[in-house]
């Protein structure tokens, strides 16, 4: 028996005496606890370690993500930068690795296993993975249509039927023609037009005049072409019997996706907070953005300030709940279904796809928060 445990009981002992004196005397008090009751209620306490701090969760070994982006760094991107400029990513144990565009689409760099992740839009991830890319959209970055064809305001293209015989600056892409064919022969034109690919030149060419038409994004190029006064006519998709769709996605290749589970739930987790940052907090997020990407917007740092409004005003970022990166069935059966029966999805062989696919192994949301 340790000497404090002698000391308690001999203290209960006189205690004991004292209120029996008490007692014997003719007081009222009420006697004083026994000894039973007072040396079990010391014990749970020391035996317990009561005060200790819990056991430490073990941090996850960092993992590295290749991100292939779709352009120069804009507001499509926002959530990615703020996320890592923030630290979010480095919390996550997730160290995240930007590939720059170049000329090869993100699709085709994620189906090759050539990056992890890419940005995308839902055409173009549909093309891709009819024609056997082995990805998944796991992310909605852009709930809604934000693309327009562009001519100049001061041009002869009054309509697209006008576009007959046009030349159009395009980026390679598969997708391009056909949505452009579609709208002009929804005008009643023959949709018949030359095409010359441009990539990041393709809007300088419009507006220089050198080519006729381009396909601008609302929330980047518009705005872009107001602030150095030019002036642009557009023609929104839907207007001319395209359904809505989701104008930026995130794919991952498959395999990878099946191999680091975990990694793709931490770096889904970080990048939505980052776009809930973006759809709450615009001028913030702007700020980050341009911080995280020194002397990029030097030429112009209005514009991502002004496209970051616009798409938190218009609130591209977030579906009709407020949530970031859900996507429906609904909307991919729609527009994806749309293309299918334009008869322009090729599958692996190249030949034109006789099987409308299904468009739920196009996309998942498990690995979002």
């Amino acid at each position: 028996m340790s000497r404090h445990l002698v000391r308690l009981g001999s203290l209960v002992m006189l205690l004991a005496l004292l209120a029996g004196s008490c007692v014997g005397s003719g007081s009222t008090a009420s006697p004083g606890p026994t000894a039973p009751s007072l040396i079990p209620s010391t014990m749970p306490a020391a035996s317990a370690g009561i005060g200790s701090p819990p056991p430490a969760t073990p941090k996850p070994p960092v993992a590295t993500v290749t991100l292939a982006l779709d352009w120069t760094p804009n507001t499509n991107h926002t959530g990615f930068y703020v996320a890592q400029y923030s630290g979010w990513y480095a919390q996550a144990a997730i160290d995240l690795q930007f590939i720059p565009y170049a000329s090869a689409n993100p699709e085709t760099l994620v189906g090759a296993g050539q990056a992890n992740c890419g940005i995308s839009t839902e055409e173009g991830a549909t093309f891709a993975i009819a024609a056997g890319e082995k990805e998944q959209s796991v992310m909605a970055i852009l709930q809604h249509t934000a693309s327009e064809i562009a001519v100049l305001a001061s041009g002869p293209i009054t309509r697209p039927r006008d576009m007959d015989g046009k030349v159009y600056a395009g980026f390679g892409s598969p997708q391009e023609r056909p949505l452009l064919t579609a709208v002009i022969k929804a005008d009643g034109g023959k949709g018949v037009f030359t095409t010359v690919t441009l990539d990041t030149a393709a809007y300088e060419a419009l507006y220089a005049g050198k080519a006729d038409m381009a396909i601008t994004f609302s929330a980047w190029e518009a705005i872009e072409a107001q602030e150095r006064g030019i002036a642009l006519r557009t023609f929104a998709f839907p207007y001319y019997g395209l359904p809505d769709s989701y104008a930026v996605v995130l794919v991952c290749n498959n395999a990878w996706l099946a191999a680091n589970g975990d990694v793709a739930r931490r770096f889904l987790a970080a990048s939505v907070r980052g776009f809930e940052l973006a759809a709450t907090e615009p001028t913030t997020a702007a700020t980050d953005l341009i911080a995280a990407n020194p002397g990029v917007f030097d030429a112009n740092l209005a514009l991502p300030r002004d496209s970051a409004n616009y798409l938190a005003t218009q609130k591209l970022y977030v579906d009709p709940s407020g949530a970031v990166g859900p996507e429906t069935l609904a909307t991919w059966d729609a527009y994806s279904g749309y293309l299918y029966g334009l008869g322009v999805l090729t599958g692996p062989d190249g030949k034109p796809l006789t099987t409308r696919p299904d468009f739920s192994t196009y996309f998942t949301n498990a690995y979002l928060p």
